[in-house]
């Protein structure tokens, strides 16, 4: 008899220090990055072909004015407020980085794992665009050039940030931990 049976707990289950059970098993580390790369990849490919194809031309109409692309460098967040802190958006995308780096380590949910892949690939992706786009060094403008009617330009890093974000609003909501758990409040 194992020692988790022994305790009155099914094999594989764990608790916590409050006493509470957490599964055990892999860590969904190998899903963030998957989902993180993929992410970045998108946002950096996208970035790269409208840079080349769509800068300098006239908005492109997907579907007529309600989707449109049009090539912008915003140097602030979205809807071009705080062009004057590019460097504090810098911060920030890194804090986010490693936040995400320490909630890793104890990360065994997948749908957590999914959401803090989006988010990390979110921020890789506008991160790099404020290192080395002109003008370089923390202060890039990110390429936006996704534009719907009364909305921000944005691109799909800005959309990988949004998705992630509103995964773990309701992943919160519905009670399930990056660990694992579900609390009940």
């Amino acid at each position: 008899m194992t020692e988790a049976e022994q305790a009155g707990r099914p094999a594989g289950v764990t608790t916590t220090a409050d006493g509470k059970s957490a599964p055990r098993g892999r860590r969904r580390i190998a899903a963030l990055l998957l989902v993180a790369a993929f992410a970045y990849l998108v946002d950096l490919g996208s970035k790269l072909a409208v840079v080349a194809q769509l800068e300098h031309h006239d908005p492109i109409q997907v579907v007529g004015t309600w989707l449109q692309l049009e090539v912008i460098r915003n140097r602030g967040a979205a809807f071009g407020i705080g062009e004057a802190m590019t460097i504090v958006f810098t911060v920030i995308a890194t804090a986010v980085i490693v936040a995400i780096a320490r909630i890793a380590r104890k990360l065994y949910s997948l749908p957590w794992a999914i959401a803090l892949g989006l988010l990390l690939g979110g921020a890789f992706g506008n991160l790099t665009d404020r290192l080395f786009r002109s003008p370089g060094g923390f202060e890039g403008g990110v390429v936006d050039f996704i534009a719907v009617p009364h909305f921000a330009v944005f691109n799909l890093a800005d959309s990988a940030i949004v998705c992630g974000g509103f995964l773990i609003v309701i992943l919160s909501f519905r009670g399930l931990d990056p660990d694992g758990t579900v609390h009940q409040d």
